[in-house]
């Protein structure tokens, strides 16, 4: 349960820092079948498909170090899942967000264009 709620957490940080910078949220937690998509969010007439990772230690690493070839490739099918049913979006971009919650301070991670 505790991972839920920090991932919980990190997701609503992360839709904010979004927010912020001038994006549209449009989805949060899409799922298509057992797939899921964190956020989806549109800015200057892109589509963005985020993932976002939350950490309260380094225990077992960085947030972003947890993502996976498999994890974006199921990021990748389930966008593809999306652009089906919405297919006027001809641009697209997958975005990491990293998120470390500490005590007293969050710090943000955005790895904006990832290729894979």
């Amino acid at each position: 349960m505790k991972n839920k709620h920090t991932g919980d957490k990190g997701e609503t940080i992360a839709a904010n820092f979004l927010q912020k910078r001038g994006f549209a949220i449009i989805e949060r937690n899409w799922r298509h079948k057992h797939l899921e998509i964190d956020i989806i969010a549109s800015h200057n007439n892109k589509l963005h498909f985020v993932e976002v990772k939350t950490r309260t230690s380094q225990r077992y690493g960085m947030p972003e170090e947890s993502v996976s070839q498999i994890k974006m490739n199921r990021l990748k099918i389930a966008a593809e899942a999306y652009l089906q049913l919405h297919p006027e979006w001809e641009l697209i971009q997958f975005d990491v967000i990293a998120i470390m919650i500490g005590k007293d301070k969050e710090d943000i991670f955005l790895i904006d264009d990832v290729f894979f």
